[in-house]
Protein backbone atom coordinates (compact mmCIF):
# COMPACT_ATOMS: atom_id res chain seq x y z
CA UNK A 1 0.00 0.00 0.00
CA UNK A 2 1.35 3.43 -0.86
CA UNK A 3 1.45 5.76 2.12
CA UNK A 4 1.14 8.84 -0.07
CA UNK A 5 -2.36 7.94 -1.23
CA UNK A 6 -5.29 8.29 1.10
CA UNK A 7 -8.17 5.95 0.19
CA UNK A 8 -10.82 8.51 1.15
CA UNK A 9 -9.46 10.92 -1.45
CA UNK A 10 -9.40 8.51 -4.38
CA UNK A 11 -11.80 9.20 -7.21
CA UNK A 12 -13.81 6.61 -9.11
CA UNK A 13 -11.25 6.86 -11.89
CA UNK A 14 -8.61 5.49 -9.53
CA UNK A 15 -10.57 2.32 -8.82
CA UNK A 16 -8.81 -0.66 -10.44
CA UNK A 17 -10.63 -2.62 -13.07
CA UNK A 18 -12.21 -5.87 -11.96
CA UNK A 19 -10.87 -7.43 -15.11
CA UNK A 20 -7.29 -6.66 -14.10
CA UNK A 21 -6.81 -6.58 -10.33
CA UNK A 22 -9.25 -9.36 -9.55
CA UNK A 23 -8.06 -11.54 -12.41
CA UNK A 24 -4.55 -11.24 -11.01
CA UNK A 25 -5.77 -11.96 -7.48
CA UNK A 26 -7.45 -15.14 -8.66
CA UNK A 27 -4.27 -16.42 -10.29
CA UNK A 28 -1.56 -15.30 -7.86
CA UNK A 29 -0.48 -17.92 -5.33
CA UNK A 30 -0.42 -17.02 -1.61
CA UNK A 31 2.53 -14.81 -0.81
CA UNK A 32 3.75 -11.21 -0.51
CA UNK A 33 2.76 -10.24 -4.07
CA UNK A 34 -0.81 -11.42 -3.62
CA UNK A 35 -1.14 -9.78 -0.18
CA UNK A 36 0.18 -6.49 -1.56
CA UNK A 37 -2.30 -6.53 -4.47
CA UNK A 38 -5.15 -7.53 -2.14
CA UNK A 39 -4.36 -4.65 0.23
CA UNK A 40 -4.09 -2.18 -2.64
CA UNK A 41 -7.43 -3.34 -4.04
CA UNK A 42 -9.16 -3.00 -0.67
CA UNK A 43 -7.79 0.52 -0.18
CA UNK A 44 -8.86 1.54 -3.66
CA UNK A 45 -12.46 0.44 -3.04
CA UNK A 46 -12.70 1.95 0.46
CA UNK A 47 -14.37 5.18 -0.76
CA UNK A 48 -17.28 3.11 -2.05
CA UNK A 49 -17.57 1.33 1.31
CA UNK A 50 -17.50 4.66 3.15
CA UNK A 51 -20.23 6.05 0.90
CA UNK A 52 -22.40 3.05 1.76
CA UNK A 53 -21.68 3.57 5.46
CA UNK A 54 -22.82 7.20 5.14
CA UNK A 55 -26.30 6.00 4.21
CA UNK A 56 -26.68 4.70 7.78
CA UNK A 57 -25.68 7.90 9.57
CA UNK A 58 -27.89 9.43 12.25
CA UNK A 59 -29.01 6.06 13.56
CA UNK A 60 -27.17 6.18 16.85
CA UNK A 61 -23.80 4.85 15.65
CA UNK A 62 -20.70 6.96 15.04
CA UNK A 63 -19.41 7.30 11.50
CA UNK A 64 -16.06 5.84 12.56
CA UNK A 65 -17.79 2.65 13.70
CA UNK A 66 -19.92 2.50 10.56
CA UNK A 67 -16.87 2.93 8.34
CA UNK A 68 -15.09 0.16 10.19
CA UNK A 69 -18.03 -2.20 9.71
CA UNK A 70 -18.25 -1.26 6.03
CA UNK A 71 -14.51 -1.90 5.65
CA UNK A 72 -14.97 -5.36 7.14
CA UNK A 73 -17.72 -6.03 4.61
CA UNK A 74 -15.44 -4.83 1.82
CA UNK A 75 -12.68 -7.22 2.91
CA UNK A 76 -15.17 -10.08 2.80
CA UNK A 77 -16.31 -9.00 -0.66
CA UNK A 78 -12.75 -8.85 -2.00
CA UNK A 79 -11.91 -12.26 -0.57
CA UNK A 80 -15.10 -13.93 -1.83
CA UNK A 81 -15.42 -12.33 -5.24
CA UNK A 82 -14.97 -14.67 -8.20
CA UNK A 83 -14.40 -12.80 -11.48
CA UNK A 84 -15.04 -16.03 -13.42
CA UNK A 85 -18.76 -15.66 -12.73
CA UNK A 86 -18.91 -12.59 -14.96
CA UNK A 87 -20.48 -10.22 -12.43
CA UNK A 88 -18.86 -6.81 -11.90
CA UNK A 89 -17.20 -6.48 -8.51
CA UNK A 90 -19.26 -3.46 -7.54
CA UNK A 91 -22.50 -5.40 -8.13
CA UNK A 92 -21.18 -8.05 -5.75
CA UNK A 93 -19.61 -5.73 -3.18
CA UNK A 94 -22.51 -3.32 -2.63
CA UNK A 95 -24.95 -5.90 -1.22
CA UNK A 96 -22.13 -7.55 0.72
CA UNK A 97 -21.11 -4.30 2.46
CA UNK A 98 -24.72 -3.20 2.95
CA UNK A 99 -25.58 -6.57 4.45
CA UNK A 100 -22.68 -6.26 6.88
CA UNK A 101 -23.93 -2.85 8.00
CA UNK A 102 -27.48 -4.11 8.46
CA UNK A 103 -26.27 -7.10 10.46
CA UNK A 104 -24.30 -4.74 12.67
CA UNK A 105 -27.42 -2.77 13.51
CA UNK A 106 -29.45 -5.94 13.97
CA UNK A 107 -26.98 -7.71 16.26
CA UNK A 108 -25.16 -4.97 18.17
CA UNK A 109 -27.22 -1.81 18.52
CA UNK A 110 -30.49 -3.01 20.05
CA UNK A 111 -30.69 -2.44 23.82
CA UNK A 112 -33.44 -5.06 24.06
CA UNK A 113 -33.12 -8.41 22.33
CA UNK A 114 -35.74 -8.57 19.57
CA UNK A 115 -36.21 -11.53 17.16
CA UNK A 116 -35.15 -10.92 13.60
CA UNK A 117 -38.73 -11.19 12.30
CA UNK A 118 -39.82 -8.41 14.65
CA UNK A 119 -36.85 -6.29 13.61
CA UNK A 120 -37.91 -6.68 9.98
CA UNK A 121 -41.46 -5.69 10.91
CA UNK A 122 -40.08 -2.64 12.70
CA UNK A 123 -38.19 -1.54 9.61
CA UNK A 124 -41.20 -1.99 7.32
CA UNK A 125 -43.49 -0.17 9.73
CA UNK A 126 -41.01 2.67 10.20
CA UNK A 127 -40.59 3.13 6.43
CA UNK A 128 -44.35 3.00 5.78
CA UNK A 129 -45.11 5.44 8.59
CA UNK A 130 -42.46 7.89 7.35
CA UNK A 131 -43.71 7.77 3.74
CA UNK A 132 -47.33 8.18 4.84
CA UNK A 133 -46.50 11.11 7.12
CA UNK A 134 -44.89 12.92 4.17
CA UNK A 135 -47.93 12.36 1.96
CA UNK A 136 -50.41 13.20 4.71
CA UNK A 137 -48.82 16.55 5.46
CA UNK A 138 -47.38 15.55 8.81
CA UNK A 139 -50.52 13.85 10.18
CA UNK A 140 -49.76 10.69 12.11
CA UNK A 141 -51.06 7.75 10.06
CA UNK A 142 -53.39 5.23 11.64
CA UNK A 143 -52.56 1.60 12.22
CA UNK A 144 -54.85 0.58 9.37
CA UNK A 145 -53.18 3.04 6.98
CA UNK A 146 -49.72 1.76 7.89
CA UNK A 147 -50.89 -1.83 7.41
CA UNK A 148 -52.23 -1.03 3.94
CA UNK A 149 -49.06 0.86 3.00
CA UNK A 150 -46.68 -1.88 4.20
CA UNK A 151 -48.82 -4.83 3.11
CA UNK A 152 -49.03 -6.13 6.67
CA UNK A 153 -51.75 -7.21 9.06
CA UNK A 154 -52.71 -4.70 11.72
CA UNK A 155 -51.47 -6.98 14.51
CA UNK A 156 -48.07 -7.09 12.77
CA UNK A 157 -48.06 -3.30 12.57
CA UNK A 158 -48.74 -3.08 16.31
CA UNK A 159 -45.85 -5.48 16.92
CA UNK A 160 -43.59 -3.38 14.72
CA UNK A 161 -44.63 -0.19 16.51
CA UNK A 162 -43.84 -1.81 19.84
CA UNK A 163 -40.43 -2.83 18.52
CA UNK A 164 -39.75 0.80 17.62
CA UNK A 165 -39.65 1.48 21.36
CA UNK A 166 -37.23 -1.40 21.99
CA UNK A 167 -34.31 -0.06 19.95
CA UNK A 168 -32.93 1.94 22.86
CA UNK A 169 -33.58 1.73 26.58
CA UNK A 170 -33.99 4.53 29.10
CA UNK A 171 -31.65 4.72 32.04
CA UNK A 172 -33.21 4.03 35.43
CA UNK A 173 -31.83 7.43 36.44
CA UNK A 174 -33.95 9.15 33.77
CA UNK A 175 -36.96 11.22 34.77
CA UNK A 176 -40.29 10.21 33.18
CA UNK A 177 -41.65 12.62 30.58
CA UNK A 178 -43.75 15.39 32.09
CA UNK A 179 -42.56 14.67 35.63
CA UNK A 180 -41.28 17.83 37.23
CA UNK A 181 -40.82 16.33 40.66
CA UNK A 182 -37.32 15.02 40.06
CA UNK A 183 -38.29 11.39 40.67
CA UNK A 184 -36.44 8.83 38.53
CA UNK A 185 -37.72 5.63 36.97
CA UNK A 186 -35.83 3.67 39.61
CA UNK A 187 -37.83 5.46 42.32
CA UNK A 188 -41.03 4.06 40.81
CA UNK A 189 -39.89 0.46 40.66
CA UNK A 190 -41.17 -1.91 43.30
CA UNK A 191 -38.81 -3.84 45.51
CA UNK A 192 -38.83 -7.51 46.39
CA UNK A 193 -40.76 -8.43 49.54
CA UNK A 194 -38.56 -11.05 51.16
CA UNK A 195 -41.48 -12.10 53.37
CA UNK A 196 -42.98 -13.72 50.28
CA UNK A 197 -40.12 -16.23 50.25
CA UNK A 198 -41.37 -17.80 53.49
CA UNK A 199 -45.12 -17.26 53.00
CA UNK A 200 -45.69 -20.81 51.75
CA UNK A 201 -43.60 -22.26 54.57
CA UNK A 202 -45.55 -20.29 57.15
CA UNK A 203 -48.83 -21.64 55.86
CA UNK A 204 -47.43 -25.18 55.72
CA UNK A 205 -46.43 -25.24 59.42
CA UNK A 206 -49.63 -23.69 60.82
CA UNK A 207 -51.48 -27.03 61.26
CA UNK A 208 -48.47 -28.53 63.07
CA UNK A 209 -48.12 -25.52 65.35
CA UNK A 210 -51.77 -25.83 66.40
CA UNK A 211 -51.15 -29.39 67.62
CA UNK A 212 -48.31 -28.38 69.96
CA UNK A 213 -48.89 -27.84 73.66
CA UNK A 214 -49.28 -24.21 74.71
CA UNK A 215 -45.84 -24.03 76.35
CA UNK A 216 -44.06 -25.28 73.19
CA UNK A 217 -45.99 -22.83 71.05
CA UNK A 218 -45.01 -20.03 73.41
CA UNK A 219 -41.35 -21.03 73.28
CA UNK A 220 -41.32 -21.11 69.46
CA UNK A 221 -43.09 -17.74 69.35
CA UNK A 222 -40.58 -16.15 71.74
CA UNK A 223 -37.63 -17.65 69.89
CA UNK A 224 -38.56 -17.14 66.23
CA UNK A 225 -40.99 -14.22 66.27
CA UNK A 226 -39.64 -12.10 69.15
CA UNK A 227 -36.04 -13.25 68.53
CA UNK A 228 -35.38 -13.94 72.20
CA UNK A 229 -32.39 -16.04 73.26
CA UNK A 230 -32.81 -19.44 74.86
CA UNK A 231 -31.42 -18.05 78.13
CA UNK A 232 -34.03 -15.25 78.14
CA UNK A 233 -36.82 -17.71 77.41
CA UNK A 234 -35.64 -20.01 80.19
CA UNK A 235 -35.64 -17.14 82.69
CA UNK A 236 -39.11 -16.05 81.61
CA UNK A 237 -40.63 -19.52 81.91
CA UNK A 238 -38.66 -20.60 84.97
CA UNK A 239 -36.95 -23.59 83.33
CA UNK A 240 -33.38 -24.40 82.36
CA UNK A 241 -31.78 -23.30 79.10
CA UNK A 242 -31.04 -26.95 78.25
CA UNK A 243 -34.71 -27.80 78.64
CA UNK A 244 -35.65 -24.91 76.36
CA UNK A 245 -33.19 -26.20 73.76
CA UNK A 246 -34.65 -29.73 73.91
CA UNK A 247 -38.22 -28.42 73.63
CA UNK A 248 -37.33 -26.27 70.61
CA UNK A 249 -35.66 -29.18 68.83
CA UNK A 250 -38.51 -31.57 69.58
CA UNK A 251 -41.20 -29.07 68.59
CA UNK A 252 -39.47 -28.14 65.33
CA UNK A 253 -39.05 -31.80 64.40
CA UNK A 254 -42.73 -32.47 65.10
CA UNK A 255 -43.89 -29.49 63.05
CA UNK A 256 -41.50 -30.41 60.21
CA UNK A 257 -42.74 -34.01 60.11
CA UNK A 258 -46.34 -32.85 60.01
CA UNK A 259 -45.66 -30.41 57.15
CA UNK A 260 -43.87 -33.09 55.10
CA UNK A 261 -46.72 -35.52 55.69
CA UNK A 262 -49.25 -32.98 54.47
CA UNK A 263 -47.11 -32.27 51.38
CA UNK A 264 -47.11 -35.95 50.43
Amino acid sequence: MQAARTPELLSDADVPSSDTAFQRLSTLPPGPDREALREETICAWLPMAHRLAARFRNRGESMDDLRQVAAMGLVKAVDRYDPARGKAFEAFAVPTVTGELKRHFRDHTWDVHVPRRVQDLRNRVRTARRDLAQRLGGRTPTCAEIAAEAGLREEDVLLGLEALESYSALSLDAEPAGDGGGATLADRLGSCDHALDVAVDREAVKPGLRTLPERERTILYLRYFLDMTQVSIAERLGISQMHVSRLISRSCERVRAGALKEAV
